[in-house]
């Protein structure tokens, strides 16, 4: 039997964000290097009609307009919204480029329950029948927050620090959360 995978995930994009480069230890030169390979990785990975869920603060402290990182990206975009993501909200032009935008999310994939948040629960919906949980928000730290979470094994970090920067399906995101933590 083939189990078909229909969405793409990804978190934590801080587009525009110079901080981040030090703060997450990316490997960008800085800020117009990283919105260039952000950009880059996405195309090469999402078609333009792929439903891609982004998890939260897609872009922080950007002198771009939003719109100008938005229409560069293949796919149909729905945000998840994320704490960084109050300025974005308030952008018509930038809102027009997302199909949907929620605080909380429940969705089916690979004949899965998959709960979208942009922060790490505790405990999610249908958590003892086999649902997952897709988050973001914590990056790549390994502090309290990520000691918890990584106890489960169908809680995963969307966050691009984690997933090479590179939009992914559920098997990806269980590849590259197992990875994240034997290294960690």
């Amino acid at each position: 039997m083939v189990i078909i995978c229909e969405f793409i995930y990804i978190s934590d994009l801080h587009f525009g964000h110079k901080a981040v480069v030090d703060f997450d230890h990316r490997p960008f030169s800085g800020v117009e290097e990283m919105d260039a390979v952000l950009i880059q990785l996405w195309n090469s990975r999402v078609n333009k009609n792929d439903q891609v869920y982004i998890l939260g603060d897609f872009a922080f402290h950007n002198e771009k307009p939003y719109s100008w990182y938005l229409k560069q990206l293949k796919g149909q975009k729905h945000l998840v919204i994320g704490n960084h993501d109050k300025k974005l909200l308030k952008d018509a032009e930038a809102m027009s480029y997302f199909v949907s935008v929620d605080n909380y999310l429940e969705v089916t994939d690979c004949q899965s329950r998959i709960i979208l948040s942009h922060y790490p629960i505790a405990e999610w919906n249908n958590f003892h029948h086999g649902s997952y949980l897709i988050y973001g928000h914590i990056h790549n730290r390994t502090d309290e927050a990520y000691q918890y979470m990584k106890q489960f094994d169908r809680a995963l970090n969307a966050g691009a620090c984690i997933n090479n920067y590179t939009p992914s399906s559920l098997n990806e995101l269980i590849r590259n959360n197992k990875i994240f933590r034997e290294n960690n």
